[in-house]
C-alpha cells in the first residue's frame, strides 16, 4: 500500500513538472555580431578599435587581443533558471604571449560580481586552444577546464554552455566535453561583455560572429548552425 502511494505521488509530481515545462514559453535571443553601433537593437559601449570584417556571406567583428571589447547594455538571460548560451567564434594566436587566458563572453550585473557566467578559452604552447567555462553564484563556483580537448586555431567554432537542474555542460562544435554540478542563481540586470572580461582584461584575439541565448536546455541537434 505504501509503495503504491509513493508511486502515485511520483507520477503526479512528474505530470505536474511536465505541465509546468509545457507552459513555459521558449525565449530565444540571437545577436549577430556585425556592427559597432548596436547589437540586437541594444545599446553598446565599444572599447579599443574592433573591426567589422566580411567572412564568407556574413560579417563578423575582429578583436585585436590588446584592448578591443564590447559591452552590450542588455540582459538576454532575463532571470532564466535554465539556459543555453551559444557563440560562434574564430580564435587567433595571441597578440601578447602572456595573454593565454581569453575571456570572450561574460554575463554579469556590472555592480554585482558574485553572480556571473563566462565562456573562455586557453591558448596552449603547441598553438592550440581549449574551452574553459565558469559559473559563479554568490558563495560557490564551478569551472569546466577542458584541457584534454585541444582544438586548432584560425578556424570557425561553435561553443555552448548549457545549464539545467544543477548541472552545467559545455560543448565544442556539438560535442560534449565536460559537465559538472552547481546550483545556479539567476543574474539580475546583467550586461554582456564580448571579446574581453567585463572589467576590461583577458582580451580575445580573433573574430566573433553570433551569440544566441535560450531559456531552455538545448541538445546539440538544436544548436544554431553557422
Amino acid at each position: 500500500m505504501i509503495l503504491k502511494l509513493i508511486l502515485q505521488s511520483l507520477i503526479m509530481i512528474t505530470a505536474f513538472n511536465m505541465l509546468i515545462n509545457a507552459q513555459t514559453p521558449i525565449k530565444q535571443v540571437t545577436w549577430l555580431i556585425n556592427n559597432l553601433e548596436k547589437i540586437g537593437g541594444k545599446a553598446i559601449t565599444v572599447f579599443g578599435n574592433p573591426e567589422i570584417i566580411i567572412d564568407g556571406n556574413s560579417n563578423a567583428v575582429r578583436f585585436d587581443g590588446i584592448d578591443d571589447g564590447i559591452i552590450v547594455h542588455a540582459d538576454p538571460l532575463d532571470g532564466a533558471t535554465t539556459f543555453t548560451v551559444e557563440i560562434i567564434f574564430k580564435p587567433d594566436t595571441s597578440s601578447n604571449p602572456t595573454n593565454k587566458e581569453q575571456r570572450f563572453l561574460h554575463i554579469q550585473n556590472p555592480d554585482y560580481e558574485p553572480r556571473r557566467m563566462l565562456i573562455e578559452l586557453r591558448l596552449t604552447d603547441d598553438k592550440k586552444w581549449f574551452l574553459d567555462t565558469h559559473i559563479n553564484t554568490d558563495t560557490t563556483a564551478h569551472t569546466l577546464f577542458a584541457d584534454q580537448f585541444k582544438h586548432p586555431l584560425n578556424g570557425w567554432n561553435h561553443a555552448a554552455l548549457v545549464y539545467e537542474n544543477g548541472t552545467m555542460i559545455h560543448y565544442v562544435n556539438g560535442n560534449e566535453e565536460m559537465r559538472g554540478g552547481i546550483k545556479y542563481l539567476p543574474i539580475k540586470d546583467a550586461n554582456v561583455s564580448i571579446g574581453m572580461r567585463m572589467n576590461k582584461r583577458s582580451y580575445f584575439k580573433g573574430e566573433i560572429k553570433l551569440i544566441r541565448i535560450t531559456n531552455a536546455a538545448l541538445t546539440p541537434d538544436q544548436f544554431v548552425k553557422e
